[in-house]
């Protein structure tokens, strides 16, 4: 994949600013904030700074660039693939998933229909997530989720707040478990078929169904499909030996997720949290973790360049002390 393909939704003058900037902070952008007629932003390793007409960052706001209206009218032809009326769901979610796994969040009038949103209209707030593959990230990690007695993971819930490489770490597992790299010498089963449900279309990142990421050799993936009814798909007609989820959370997604592990699937999942007293809070989340539905839980923060993970067990007992590490993978294993 093109490291920098999420500059191809942008429209060309900001195109043209924003592939001025250095290269290493082109490389660790994590979000491009398009506000018309305010300043243009960018985020990296959670600090921002805005950009000036020439491409260089700037901590003044005067001095950066300020997207017009036409620059706005154009990004959004252009992440709508030129067909915004095609889009009306993405609109009523407000966020759009574009090639590479990239997520335009969307800010502007909001249209009610019945007394709730049905689209959005005269958007002038655009927020570029860009998604990125750290193939390697899970391999310090998987010794810890194997369940050696049935050759195989425990049921993993990984946590983090937001922009703390849930996603990243998801994609990753997924990658390990269907291509059998379980980086430890007594784990010596084979690679486990693995579906993943991409309700928003960012694990994957799929074009027309394939999969823009390395997820492994025995993957599968239902995109752009809700979560409750994605895993009941898949165990009604795929045989996964371990699914995949990104931030759930709804009712549904609690019930789903009980009758796969009721139905001997492993989970990988995820969810916002600051720690493990935060989905302690969390009803359906404390009833799974009491009836043993996760077995591992991974708690994910960033600061700066750094990444710490903490492991612990369904009681939530530490298993692991916090690995700090740079915020970089290992290659990955090849098998």
């Amino acid at each position: 994949m093109n490291a920098h393909s999420w500059s191809e939704v942008l429209p060309p003058a900001l195109r043209s600013i924003l592939m001025r900037l250095p290269e290493r902070m082109l490389d660790e952008l994590e979000e491009v904030r398009v506000r018309e007629e305010r300043p243009l932003e960018v985020s990296t390793m959670g600090e921002f700074h805005f950009v000036t007409k020439d491409g260089t960052v700037t901590d003044k706001p005067d001095t950066a660039y300020r997207p017009n209206r036409e620059d706005s009218l154009q990004l959004l032809d252009y992440v709508t693939n030129h067909s915004l009326y095609t889009m009306e769901e993405e609109l009523r979610r407000g966020f759009i998933t574009v090639a590479g796994g990239h997520r335009i969040g969307l800010a502007g009038r909001t249209v009610l229909t019945q007394g709730r949103v049905s689209h959005l209209r005269d958007i002038t707030g655009f927020n570029l997530r860009i998604a990125r593959e750290v193939a390697g990230i899970a391999d310090e990690i998987i010794p810890q989720l194997l369940d050696f007695a049935h050759r195989t993971i425990y049921s993993t819930l990984v946590v983090s707040p937001p922009q703390h490489g849930k996603t990243t770490m998801l994609r990753d597992m997924a990658r390990a478990v269907s291509s059998g790299c379980w980086n430890h010498p007594q784990a010596v089963w084979k690679a486990l078929k693995v579906g993943i449900v991409d309700e928003r279309s960012e694990i994957a990142g799929c074009m027309k169904g394939v999969p823009s990421y390395n997820l492994g050799y025995r993957t599968d993936v239902i995109d752009g499909c809700p979560k409750a009814e994605g895993l009941m798909m898949f165990i009604r007609s795929m045989s996964p030996d371990v699914l995949v989820v990104d931030e759930f959370g709804r009712e549904e997604d609690y019930d789903a997720m009980q009758e796969a592990i009721h139905a001997g699937v492993r989970m990988i999942a995820s969810v916002h949290g600051s720690d493990v007293e935060d989905i302690l809070r969390r009803p359906g989340l404390a009833s799974l973790l009491d009836e043993g539905g996760f077995s591992r839980i991974v708690v994910l923060r960033r600061t700066s360049r750094q990444w710490q993970r903490k492991v612990y067990d369904g009681k939530l007992r530490a298993l692991q002390p916090g690995l700090v590490s740079k915020i970089r993978g290992g290659g990955g294993c090849h098998v």
